[in-house]
């Protein structure tokens, strides 16, 4: 009888949210396998315009934090100007927006958020879907993750010490699986996980297509009686028709229908001589009621579904990757406490539940009624002031998304600031390897010595910062969340029950 291949993690689906999780493992020298459905990883629609995706700033700390940033949104890299949303082109600077509604940097007030410093992740940027891939596949084979393309999951067994897979003719073995195959995921309907939610109210239709009186169309976003469209020339369209999702996946798309919504949306008689690309999507909001099944997880759009609107959904998946590879690699060599695999939906589903919610009040105000459009001037008159802007960035970008890890103090469960160290070091570099951190500002040996039984999971750094927020020292869990705050009062047995909670037993 031949051998069953074995692995500490099979991932399947080897989009950004799967291609950064087995990334994540690898630090921690889990053998991971990636199981991949689609033979080409490349396609137009990961491509400029449709492609593009606003990175906010908690993805974008993770790509600093592991040495990967510089090469997701360099420029010769990001969305090219041209290819942008209309609402990135305008005289000022805008930040984001709102059921289309921007908001603009010069109305930002960061101030208020008194644990950020200046960093290279201050504020969302744009790159693509193609080039966020590309690097972390390169990432993934330089840590030695195997990835199989072309690769059907048809079946997931479980049993108490694993997940026997089911992945066209071979069948595998590994201790734990996690789907991060998409919103229609095979892994979270063979585990049995509940997906509840709401029900669409629009098919949305993004279309690159060659127009006989692109003329007839005004270019930006307009609201209509019949729905909403925008248009970036030559012949760039989204369109959102409230059918109630009857379109979307029912049959091909073809110029004919396309030109048929675009005149009912619009009110033109714009004609499409041919398309190029077209795909179609809805506001469908469902979530996994639990991220973990036995030894089953989802992370990313298998977790999670809702309209793109926005672009929040990367950024929630790569959270969830985060937040859950380093409680996967602690589970698995054995030193994880109890209750930390488990933590990570406990932190994760509200952080979802938050974004579909979010999504449902953008399609709230898209709708084409009178009601909504009063009701749309009333939020864009507040998106409009420096009270609204500053909200509205600092829920778009995630600048003060905030994990309740009990603690009353502001900082924990925050992403931890990128503290300019004497050495000429950040914060962020000293987390490229994955392992925590205690950050002693003031070399006290206490910490120092503490610090020295964890040395396999976690750094002692002492050094003072050119500017220390009035701190003495902190815990920073891999995924750089603050989990502890020294400010000269606490007791030394608080720091070492806060490495324990969150790093296990020491050596």
């Amino acid at each position: 009888m031949p051998t069953i291949p074995h692995y500490d993690v099979i991932i399947v689906g080897a989009g950004p949210v799967g291609l950064l999780l087995s990334c994540e493992l690898r630090l921690a020298h889990c053998s991971v396998l990636v199981l991949e459905q689609a033979s080409d990883p490349h396609s137009p629609l990961k491509q400029a315009p449709f492609g593009i995706r606003g990175l906010n700033i908690p993805s974008l700390e993770a790509l600093q934090r592991r040495g990967l940033l510089d090469a997701v949104t360099a420029p010769s890299h990001s969305a090219p100007s041209a290819s942008r949303p209309h609402w990135m082109q305008q005289a000022r600077q805008p930040g984001g927006h709102f059921a289309g509604m921007p908001f603009f940097q010069d109305q930002i007030d960061t101030a208020r958020w008194p644990y950020r410093l200046p960093s290279p992740a201050s504020e969302s940027m744009p790159t693509t879907m193609e080039r966020l891939e590309s690097v972390l596949a390169q990432r993934a084979a330089e840590l030695g993750v195997e990835v199989r393309r072309g690769v059907r999951v048809t079946d997931v067994v479980q049993s108490p010490d694993g997940v026997q897979v089911q992945a066209g003719d071979a069948q595998l073995q590994s201790r734990w699986l996690v789907g991060c195959d998409g919103g229609r995921s095979p892994v979270r309907k063979a585990a049995g996980f509940e997906f509840a939610g709401t029900e669409p109210e629009f098919s949305g239709y993004s279309v690159e297509a060659e127009l006989e009186n692109s003329a007839a169309l005004t270019p930006g976003r307009h609201y209509t009686a019949t729905g909403m469209y925008t248009f970036q020339p030559p012949g760039t369209i989204a369109m959102v028709d409230f059918d109630g999702g009857a379109f979307h996946g029912s049959s091909p798309i073809t110029a004919e229908h396309v030109q048929t919504v675009l005149r009912r949306v619009s009110g033109t008689d714009t004609r499409i001589q041919s398309l190029r690309i077209a795909t179609t999507w809805t506001d469908r909001a469902r979530q996994a009621t639990r991220y973990r099944k036995g030894r089953v997880l989802l992370a990313g759009d298998a977790a999670h579904i809702h309209s793109p609107l926005g672009g929040q959904g990367l950024n929630l998946g790569i959270g969830d990757a985060m937040n859950l590879g380093w409680k996967l690699a602690a589970t698995l060599r054995g030193d994880a406490p109890e209750g930390l695999l488990d933590s990570y939906t406990a932190e994760r589903h509200p952080v979802g539940a938050q974004v579909l919610d979010w999504s449902r009040a953008q399609v709230a105000l898209m709708r084409p009624s009178p009601a909504t459009r009063a009701l749309a001037h009333i939020v864009r008159a507040l998106v409009d002031t420096r009270d609204g802007a500053t909200y509205f960035a600092d829920r778009v970008w995630g600048a003060t998304l905030r994990y309740d890890l009990g603690d009353p103090h502001p900082l924990v469960g925050r992403s931890a600031p990128d503290f300019a160290l004497t050495d000429g070091s950040t914060l962020a570099s000293h987390l490229q390897t994955g392992c925590g951190l205690l950050l002693d500002f003031d070399n006290t040996a206490a910490l120092r010595g503490l610090a020295m039984r964890w040395t396999d999971r976690l750094r002692y750094i002492a050094s003072s910062a050119s500017d220390e927020l009035g701190l003495k020292s902190l815990l920073i869990r891999p995924d750089g969340i603050v989990a502890w705050v020294g400010d000269g009062v606490a007791p030394y047995q608080h720091i070492s029950q806060a490495i324990q909670r969150w790093f296990g037993p020491a050596q």
